[in-house]
C-alpha cells in the first residue's frame, strides 16, 4: 500500500503535461515482470523511466549484472560520503535497503523496509512502521532499537542531510518493537523524503567493531563480497532478503571513466547499467535505452563567497556578474547546446516556476562594477574550478562575459577533487567557484537549506540573512502546494536581490540499461533499487 501521499495540489505527470512532456510510467517488481511505459525521447523536466522496453515475461533467475557507477565507491558506510545515485547510493540501497522509496509514477513515498508513515493530525509527529520478521544479514532483527541507533549514528558522522534533519526534528524515539516516532520542531511535510536517503539505509549495530573497524551489514538484498579501491565492487544475493530472494546472484559496480565509453560498454554488452550525468552523452544513450530520467534544478551554478574582504562581500560585485553572465552562451560553449540553461533557480518545466531573475544589462552591470572600484575595490577575482573540459570552457566564457563590464577574472584549476572539498568546504578559501546543488521538485527544502541556512556548514557562501532564513523555514513548514510556490516565489525574490550564487542550467541524471535487464524500481536522487531486478536471457 502507499505511504501517506504528499500534500499537493498538482503531480509531477500534470507539471509535465503543461511543459509538453509526457512521463514514462515505473518499472514494477521483478515478480510482474518489470514491464516500463513508452516515454518520449525529449523530456524536459520529466521524472520517470523512458523508453519503449516492453514486457519482459517471466523474471529469470541467476546472473551478473554490471553497473558502471558515476564515481568508484571509496566506502560503503553512509556517513564517509553522500549517499546520492551518483556517489554510492545505490549500491549502499542494495546493502542497506531503504525505509522508503520515492515512485515519481505516483507522485509518493512508497514503503520499502518500513510498511507504514504517516503524519499526525497536528504535523508535529511522524510514525513509522516496521514489517514483521525483517532481519539483518548478520541474523539480527530489524526493530525500532536498530532504526533508531542507526539514526543516531548517522547524525553523529554528520552523514549527507544530517544537519537538516537535527534541525528539523527534535526526538527519535523507539516506542515499541516495530514503532518509531520521529517528532518535529515544526511541521516539515518533506520529512519522507530523508529516508530515501541516507537516513533510510538501516545499519546493523554489529556493522561497528569494538576496534573501531566497520564492517557493511545491512537489511538489503545483497552482501559485501569484495572491493578494489577505485576499481571494482562486488556484492552477492541474500537469500534469507525480507522480499524473497533476488532473483540475480551478483551485483558488480565497476569503474568506466567518463560518459561515452560507458555507453560503448553498453552496447557491447560489457555493462548492462551506468550512469549518465553529461548532456550529450544522456542525448546519445536515451535515444536507444531505457533507462532512469531525472531533470534536477540548479545542477550547475557559479558559487560566490561572500565573507568579508572577498569582492563578493559587496553586493554591487555579485548583481554585476548576475546581469552579465549569460547562461546560453556557457550552454553552447560547455555542453554544445544541448543542456538546459538558465538563471532562475526553478526553471519553466518546474512545478515550482514563479518568477524571472534579472534580464541581462551589461550596461547597469557596469555601473555596479564602477560604483564597487570607486570605493576601492581593484576590480579582481579569482575563479576556481576543477580542470575538466567543461569547466574550463564554463571558465574562459564567464571570464570572457566579465570583462567588458570591468571584472579581471583570473582562473585558478584545482590539482584535484580533493583540494576542491579542501578549499571550499573546509577553507572556504576561493572568491567564485564552480557547484551544483541538483534540487529535485519532489523534496526542494533539504538542499537549499543546505547551501543558503546561515547555521548550515555545508553553506560555502557565508550567506547570513535572516530574511533568508526564514523563508527557508516557511518553505519547510508549508502546508500544501499553494503555500510552498508563495515561499520559493519569496526565495527567488531574495536571490535576485541578493545574488548569493549565479544559476547556471537545470541538470539531467540518466542510467540506462541494455534492454534485456528488468524489474529495475527508481528512487529520488539517481538511486535505484535493484532487488527485483532480473536480466533476460
Amino acid at each position: 500500500m502507499s505511504i501517506l501521499r504528499q500534500r499537493r495540489i498538482g503531480t509531477i505527470a500534470v507539471a509535465a503535461i503543461a511543459s509538453g512532456v509526457l512521463l514514462a510510467g515505473c518499472a514494477s517488481n521483478g515478480d510482474s515482470g518489470g514491464s516500463t511505459t513508452t516515454g518520449p525521447q525529449t523530456e524536459t523536466g520529466a521524472v520517470g523511466i523512458i523508453g519503449d522496453q516492453g514486457d519482459g515475461g517471466s523474471p529469470v533467475e541467476g546472473g551478473t549484472l554490471s553497473f558502471a557507477g558515476y564515481s568508484p565507491v571509496a566506502s560503503l558506510d553512509p556517513t564517509k560520503t553522500q549517499p546520492a545515485g551518483s556517489t554510492g547510493g545505490t549500491e549502499m540501497a542494495a546493502v542497506y535497503d531503504l525505509l522508503v522509496r520515492y515512485d515519481a509514477k505516483t507522485d509518493s513515498y512508497e514503503p520499502q523496509l518500513a510498511k507504514e508513515l504517516k503524519e499526525s493530525d497536528d504535523r508535529l509527529t511522524w510514525t513509522l512502521k516496521l514489517r514483521d520478521g525483517v532481519t539483518f544479514s548478520d541474523g539480527t532483527p530489524v526493530n525500532a532499537d536498530a532504526v533508531v541507533s542507526s539514526t543516531n549514528r548517522f547524525n553523529e558522522g554528520h552523514g549527507g542531510n544530517s544537519q537538516a534533519f537535527t534541525a528539523g526534528v527534535k526526538s527519535v524515539e523507539a516506542t515499541d518493537e516495530h514503532t518509531v516516532v520521529y517528532t518535529m520542531n515544526q511541521p516539515w511535510t518533506e520529512f519522507p523524503s530523508m529516508l530515501t536517503f541516507g537516513h533510510g539505509m538501516v545499519v546493523a549495530p554489529s556493522s561497528d567493531g569494538p576496534d573501531g573497524t566497520f564492517t557493511p551489514i545491512g537489511a538489503g538484498a545483497y552482501t559485501f563480497e569484495s572491493m578494489t579501491p577505485g576499481a571494482e565492487l562486488v556484492l552477492k544475493a541474500r537469500s534469507d532478503y525480507w522480499n524473497g530472494k533476488p532473483h540475480l546472484d551478483t551485483l558488480k559496480f565497476v569503474d568506466i571513466k567518463d560518459d561515452q565509453p560507458k555507453i560503448d560498454a553498453l552496447n557491447t554488452g560489457g555493462i548492462q547499467m551506468a550512469f549518465l550525468r553529461n548532456a550529450a552523452a544522456i542525448d546519445t544513450a536515451k535515444a536507444t535505452l531505457p533507462g532512469f530520467y531525472e531533470t534536477n534544478s540548479l545542477a550547475d551554478v557559479v558559487q560566490i563567497n561572500q565573507r568579508e574582504g572577498r569582492p563578493g562581500a559587496d553586493v554591487r560585485v555579485r548583481q554585476a556578474m548576475q546581469l552579465a553572465i549569460d547562461p546560453e552562451v556557457i550552454d553552447v560553449r560547455a555542453k554544445e547546446g544541448k543542456g538546459l540553461p538558465g538563471n532562475e533557480i526553478f526553471q519553466s518545466w518546474s512545478k515550482w516556476h514563479n518568477i524571472d531573475a534579472p534580464s541581462l544589462n551589461t550596461d547597469e552591470a557596469t555601473t555596479l562594477v564602477d560604483a564597487a572600484k570607486a570605493d576601492g575595490w581593484d576590480g579582481k577575482i579569482t575563479y576556481f574550478t576543477v580542470q575538466a573540459q567543461a569547466s574550463q570552457a564554463t571558465a574562459l566564457a564567464i571570464q570572457a562575459m566579465l570583462a567588458p563590464i570591468g571584472i579581471d577574472v583570473t582562473i585558478e584549476y584545482a590539482a584535484s577533487v580533493t583540494d576542491v572539498v579542501k578549499r571550499l568546504y573546509v577553507d572556504k578559501d576561493f572568491d567564485i567557484s564552480t557547484g551544483a546543488y541538483s534540487i529535485s521538485d519532489e523534496a526542494p527544502f533539504t538542499r537549499l537549506f543546505s547551501a543558503l541556512n546561515s547555521t548550515s556548514t555545508n553553506n560555502i557562501l557565508g550567506v547570513n540573512d535572516p530574511k533568508m532564513d526564514q523563508i527557508l523555514s516557511d518553505i519547510q513548514t508549508a502546508k500544501d502546494d499553494e503555500a510552498k510556490l508563495t515561499a520559493i516565489t519569496a526565495l527567488q525574490t531574495e536571490v535576485n536581490e541578493t545574488v548569493p550564487y549565479l544559476p547556471l542550467a537545470a541538470g539531467a541524471n540518466f542510467v540506462p540499461w541494455t534492454d534485456n535487464v528488468y524489474g529495475v524500481k527508481p528512487n529520488s536522487d539517481a538511486i535505484v533499487l535493484l532487488d527485483g531486478a532480473w536480466i533476460k536471457k
